[in-house]
């Protein structure tokens, strides 16, 4: 056995293991966590346990007071602007979809974890297997020009921190379009 590591086993008859097995390797790639595939007759064995990276980012924006910026990033319509295609909000839990909500899409569910008005909004992911891992956006001041900052913490496994990056930019890029801050 296998001290430490969360081990997911399925067995699969033939005709389905290719279909199943990209289906996993989907749902695993989206919950960031590494994957170690063995083959065996029909079955896949998932060795998940890598430790996250924490990434802050600090993005200026042409916004005088935080009220505005706060109804973006802590309300369900304010984050459908520039996050995700859709987004509700029920018991603490925000569900949040990119795609046609009617065809092709992708649903995740975040847990708020902490909120605070004009301040910060912090969530974790319902899947979630790092204890430690957690998005939040928070309203801040660059320390140089006094402008209105949005600082962004989130996590990813070391070798996707780029793209994360690039993520959070392309959602910052959204927001100055669909809000002009």
């Amino acid at each position: 056995m296998l001290k430490g590591k969360n081990i997911i086993t399925g067995i699969f008859s033939p005709l389905t293991l290719f279909s199943n097995l990209i289906v996993k390797i989907t749902e695993i790639l989206a919950c960031n966590h590494i994957f170690i595939c063995t083959f065996a007759p029909n079955i896949i064995v998932y060795l998940m346990n890598t430790k996250k990276q924490k990434l802050e980012l600090e993005y200026p924006l042409n916004a005088r007071k935080p009220d505005i910026l706060w109804t973006f990033m802590s309300t369900d319509h304010g984050l459908e602007r520039w996050v995700a295609d859709r987004v509700n909000e029920a018991n603490g839990v925000m569900e949040l979809t990119w795609g046609d909500l009617w065809g092709e899409h992708h649903t995740m569910h975040a847990r708020i974890m902490e909120r605070e008005k004009n301040s910060h909004i912090k969530l974790k992911w319902v899947d979630e297997t790092d204890p430690e891992a957690y998005w939040e956006m928070r309203i801040g001041r660059s320390e140089l020009t006094e402008e209105v900052c949005l600082c962004v913490t989130d996590y990813s496994l070391p070798d996707d921190i780029d793209d994360l990056h690039e993520l959070w930019d392309g959602n910052l890029e959204r927001l100055h379009q669909s809000s002009g801050l």
